[in-house]
Order: C-alpha cells, then structure tokens, then sequence
C-alpha cells in the first residue's frame, strides 16, 4: 500500500487514477505527475518502485497544496467571508446556496431536508 500526503492510495489502480485518491490532485494534475516523472500510462501503483514512489511523493510535497493544508485554506477562506459580514459570508453562515441559485423551490442541498409548516394549507 503506497502511501502519499498521508492518504493511502489503492495498489491496483493504475497511478494516475489512484492520485487523483489525494484531496487537490484531479486528472489532470496527476496525468502532469506522471508525465514530469516520466511514468507510462498503463503502469499500476504495486509496479511502482520505491524510488518511482518517493519521487512522486516529493514532487507532490514541492509542487501542490494538497490535503489538510489545502483544506485548511479553503475552511480560512470561508471563515474570512463569514468575519467580514459580505453577503457570501452570509449566505454560509445561514446554510443557503452561496452563488445565486434559487431558493423558492430547490436548494436542497444546502438547505437539508424539507421541514413542514404547522397548520399550512396548499
């Protein structure tokens, strides 16, 4: 089992996929992964070396902001907003949608579940 940024990464995969396992690293970054460190497209995580694994880990640690301190930016930025008191950062303080979607019917996401009104007549 390779383990990189602290996230196990499935072995039977093939590596650009189980990459993609990190918080903050898509297609996209791990096909650049690859590429840079020269590894083939149809090479699996449990062929990979030991070297082939440090390298990658390495560059990850140099390169990207992935896992905790990526999700500690994001929560930092969301707790700035919701200081300031902008309409964004009211919008995730009361639990709706952030970037205009409607609420009139929708919005279940962020909303939760539907509650009934007592004593409403449709």
């Amino acid at each position: 089992m390779a383990r990189i940024a602290g996230v196990n990464i499935p072995t039977q995969k093939r590596v650009e996929v189980a990459l993609t396992y990190i918080f903050g690293i898509g297609r996209t970054r791990a096909k650049d992964i690859c590429a840079k460190l020269s590894i083939p497209d149809a090479r699996r995580v449990h062929q990979l070396t030991d070297d082939e694994v440090l390298k990658i880990r390495e560059l990850i640690d140099r390169d990207f902001v992935v896992e905790g301190d990526l999700r500690r930016d994001n929560a930092m930025n969301i707790k700035r907003l919701m200081d300031l008191g902008c309409y964004r950062g009211l919008r995730h303080r009361k639990g709706l949608p952030v970037r205009g979607q409607r609420t009139h019917t929708n919005a279940r996401t962020r909303k939760g579940k539907a509650r009934p009104i007592a004593g409403k007549k449709k």
